[in-house]
């Protein structure tokens, strides 16, 4: 019976690893300009994957997109965040196109959302179209490329998704022809003690291993002694022609002795495990230099579906034997780079152990843990971490510090304040803020109850009560009181809060409620008057916004203008 489950395991494995046949000259292409790219699909960011390609658009706003295929558009959103404004059109043949950050929509698609932010009186908006309302045809303009979604520079993101899963699949696969003759860049090389026998050059801490190129252009390091088991990790890009973005790898795969030990191929994944990145990367490292080392080993049982599950890469090295260690970093163009790594294996004394820490509060990681420290509390639910570990805690007047942000959560945990100290014009103007690795305040989302805030966070690290009294400020951009703006295509008014940041903002013109958008970068509003009819020649306009504690400001202006 084991035996006949590991043959069905190892069956469902080359399945997964074995190449899909995609349609090669089914899609089209969504830009009529040179295509290079600034990110490709499963590239590590930020506790994500990233799920398309980026094409660049030469800095630049504006550049139509087409629809890739035939299909109609499904669902539109536009949001201060994420993808911004995106289309996502559904195709006969059981795939989803996706095009995120637009600037605009075309001009049909336009008019239609228009009116539900009128319908609403809300800039965010989510919408699910009938097949019927805009059925597309491969190379109808869809809109146009943007930088929409937070503070993004001008490109356009885009996904090819099945359908039925909502699973994102590697573009390329689908016959995009980018030029690329670059091999991979690999930077830096890290042996890591797996167990707390290992030993690596008398120590038992990652050791990092000095590169130099070979005769051949391929890479080798300096040869070490080892005994006990290890893994290996790179940090590796690839570089494109006519670019100079540092964009992820497609495959990595490790050899021992001529034997793969480790594979990996970004082809597809599903969302709800993109999460996993962290543990695919070394996170104490990227946190202190933002710089990622790709693991080419299994660590914590990462379920990340792009590992080969098969070959998990930890290695094990025995005293009196010699080891050949290959790594292979590759693109989608088949261009490879190899590193050596030759290995003694020798039993020597440990000298040097990396200091662990301790503390009085200790994670036992299968267990919901709670710990209180004058008056803030932290309460961690069961597996929000990976292993079991001491974590610092410390409290001094309403400054919390929850370890350091060196280790990956799996989920959410909650830390609250006591603020019965405080009176309710206090309460009502403080909030939880988190000090980042630049030393600047980040706003928590605040939940106030009577004498308790809180926050749900997966962030480590510092957190201050903190307390903001000044409402935002907000500034006429391209006017001027009482002028007359007959030929201005848009209405620009500044807006910015310096610390808890902009919550809502409303804007009238007449008493009616208008549309502006919210660039986050130029923190700037903005109006189109072509949006709306305006009656007569004066005009009445009228600003509100507050922050993210309540503070409000408003300005209130007279203009002249004639359709």
């Amino acid at each position: 019976m084991k035996k006949s489950f590991l043959l069905i395991f190892i069956c469902i494995q080359l399945t997964l690893y074995a190449q899909v046949n995609y349609p090669k000259d089914y899609f089209g292409l969504p830009l009529d300009i040179p295509l290079l790219l600034s990110g490709t699909f499963g590239e590590l960011r930020d506790n994500h994957l990233h799920s398309g390609i980026d094409f660049k658009t030469q800095k630049r706003e504006g550049f139509p997109v087409y629809a890739t295929a035939d299909g109609y558009v499904s669902r539109i959103r536009v949001a201060l965040y994420g993808f911004g404004k995106v289309v996502y059109i559904n195709h006969p043949n059981g795939y989803t196109t996706v095009y995120a950050h637009l600037q605009k929509f075309a001009p049909s698609i336009e008019q239609y959302v228009k009116a539900e932010h009128y319908k609403k009186k809300d800039y965010e908006v989510h919408l699910f179209p009938k097949a019927s309302e805009f059925a597309v045809k491969k190379g109808d303009l869809i809109g146009f490329t943007g930088s929409t979604g937070g503070f993004v520079d001008p490109h356009l993101h885009y996904e090819i998704r099945d359908t039925r899963t909502e699973k994102p699949i590697n573009p390329m696969h689908f016959g995009l022809d980018i030029k690329d003759t670059i091999n991979p860049i690999i930077k830096e090389v890290i042996v890591y003690p797996l167990t707390k026998d290992t030993q690596i050059s008398h120590a038992n801490f990652p050791y990092h291993l000095c590169l130099k190129k070979t005769k051949n252009g391929s890479l080798e390091t300096e040869k070490i002694a080892v005994s006990g088991e290890i893994g290996i990790g790179i940090n590796a890009y690839d570089l494109l022609n006519g670019s100079n973005n540092e964009n992820g790898i497609y495959s990595l795969e490790l050899y021992v002795n001529g034997q793969l030990y480790h594979q990996q191929k970004f082809d597809l994944f599903s969302f709800d495990e993109t999460k996993y990145l962290n543990l695919l990367i070394d996170y104490e490292h990227y946190a202190t230099t933002n710089k990622r080392i790709h693991k080419a080993f299994i660590d914590l049982n990462n379920p990340l579906s792009v590992i080969n599950s098969l070959y998990p890469g930890n290695i094990s090295i025995q005293a009196g034997f010699t080891y050949k260690i290959e790594v292979i970093a590759t693109d989608f163009k088949g261009n490879a780079t190899k590193v050596t790594v030759p290995i003694e294996g020798k039993h020597d004394e440990i000298k040097q152990f990396k200091p662990q820490f301790t503390s009085d509060y200790f994670i036992k990681a299968a267990e919901f843990q709670r710990f209180t420290l004058q008056n803030v509390t932290v309460a961690f639910p069961k597996n929000t971490f990976y292993a079991d570990t001491f974590i610092q805690f410390e409290v001094s007047k309403d400054k919390a510090i929850v370890h350091q942000p060196i280790l990956p959560l799996d989920k959410n945990y909650t830390l609250t304040f006591d603020v019965s100290h405080l009176n309710a014009v206090e309460k009502q103007q403080s909030f939880i803020g988190y000090i980042n690795k630049k030393n600047k305040i980040e706003y928590e989302n605040t939940t106030k109850k009577e004498n308790i805030f809180f926050t749900n966070t997966k962030s480590l690290g510092t957190f201050m009560l903190l307390k903001d009294s000044i409402p935002p400020t907000i500034s006429l951009h391209n006017i001027k009181p009482s002028q007359w703006v007959s030929k201005l295509a848009v209405l620009e008014v500044m807006i910015e809060d310096d610390l808890s940041g902009i919550d809502t903002y409303t804007a009238e013109i007449n008493g009616n409620w208008i549309l502006m958008e919210y660039n986050l970068k130029r923190k700037m509003l903005t109006f189109d008057f072509s949006d709306v009819s305006l009656k007569g020649h004066q005009h009445h306009l009228k600003i509100s916004v507050a922050d993210k504690v309540g503070n409000t400001n408003l300005i209130e202006t007279t203009f002249y203008r004639i359709e």
